[in-house]
């Protein structure tokens, strides 16, 4: 049997191969009203159709814990009774092709209130159905309007606010909840030097601008069960540091180690490992592969379990990541799109037997014979 498809423990969960989901933002909720962020029948058929595709894991896209957490208002949320509900439905289904079905929580911070990027992606004021955007400080986006920089009691109302958007989505049948804490959003915000400039508790030194990640690690862990795994993603780097023709100064992936560290110790079972998104004009060396050597990093020098993604193309190169222990799981994000059947096709290249849901393997599988 391949690396790629061995079963994956966390905790007490059983994840049945290492490829993976990645979280896809696919900005088809309704915008406003009673539905507002409530996931569609495109996104049951979305994510239900990576779990028959032979996933292990299936993770919903970046879900707003609260309206101005979404990064557009056609964002999915979780933050009341009919979102729920309607989430259940898609877990149920996932379940039922035998993956994993995952849930990556997130605020936009900064980022948010803006188009659906293949219309203007651009912000989207309060006249027009957007909101004000919040953050560590009142440094804007890519000159995008200045946010509200949070007080200290805002912070701990959010932190509350991941904490109840995390038992909900155990209600509604998810398995894995990941909080996304990668790409310039709220959570990584406060963590690089250059969005997060406050003087407080929460900014100035690595360990106060650790602080309401931290705080939002432990109250999820502490709603979410102990047998079920909580999953952290990370941008590694923001590609400014490590730059030497870059003067400005960010997060780098010596940070990310340290980071490691305390997200191991406050409960976190997996660091899912991305790079970017912090500053528009970083200098960023993409290829396949790219973002592998900090999961790889982080795993060796702390032993937490990593997650990779980015550019991985081809069975060959996803068996290589797992095999040599680069990381525990590869998360495909364009790749399922071109080709939800994916990880059916990788197992077969690699000499494993595909996990078709019964109704098509009887065929396949019949044909693949004669």
């Amino acid at each position: 049997m391949s690396a790629l498809f061995t079963a994956l423990t966390l905790r007490s969960l059983e994840i049945p191969n290492r490829v993976w989901t990645s979280p896809m933002c696919m900005y088809s909720a309704v915008s406003d009203g009673p539905e507002t962020g409530v996931p569609t029948d495109f996104h049951l058929t979305h994510l239900a159709g990576r779990a028959a595709g032979g996933a292990g894991l299936v993770m919903a896209e970046a879900t707003g814990i609260r309206p101005d957490g979404r990064i557009t208002p056609w964002d999915l949320g979780l933050w009341n009774d009919r979102q729920q509900q309607a989430f259940s439905r898609i877990t149920a289904a996932i379940r039922s092709y035998g993956s994993v079905p995952a849930i990556q929580l997130g605020h936009a911070g900064r980022k948010a209130s803006v188009d659906k990027p293949w219309l203007t992606g651009g912000y989207i004021p309060a006249v027009e159905g957007g909101w004000q955007t919040v953050a560590p400080s009142p440094a804007s986006f890519a000159g995008r309007s200045v946010p509200h920089e949070l007080t200290v009691n805002e912070i701990q109302q959010l932190v509350r606010d991941f904490a109840e958007s995390a038992k909900r989505a155990l209600a509604a049948g998810f398995q894995v909840v990941e909080l996304h804490g990668a790409h310039g959003f709220l959570i990584n915000s406060f963590l690089s030097l250059a969005s997060n400039h406050r003087t407080d508790a929460y900014g100035g030194s690595f360990e106060n601008r650790l602080r309401f990640p931290l705080q939002v690690v432990d109250a999820v862990r502490e709603v979410w069960p102990d047998d079920l795994p909580v999953f952290f993603r990370t941008s590694a780097t923001d590609w400014l540091t490590e730059n030497p023709e870059d003067e400005r100064e960010g997060w780098t992936g010596d940070d990310t180690v340290r980071l490691a560290k305390e997200l191991t110790a406050h409960g976190i079972d997996l660091l899912d490992v991305s790079t970017g998104g912090m500053v528009p004009d970083a200098t960023i060396p993409v290829g396949p592969g790219y973002q592998v050597p900090f999961a790889a990093r982080a795993r060796a020098a702390t032993g937490i379990p990593t997650g990779a993604v980015g550019l991985i193309l081809k069975p060959a190169q996803a068996e290589e990541i797992i095999a040599t222990g680069q990381a525990d799981a590869v998360l495909l994000g364009r790749e399922l799109l071109r080709n939800p059947y994916w990880p059916q096709h990788a197992a077969l290249e690699l000499g494993d037997e595909p996990r078709w849901p019964e109704q098509y393997g009887y065929a396949v599988q019949r044909r693949s014979k004669r």
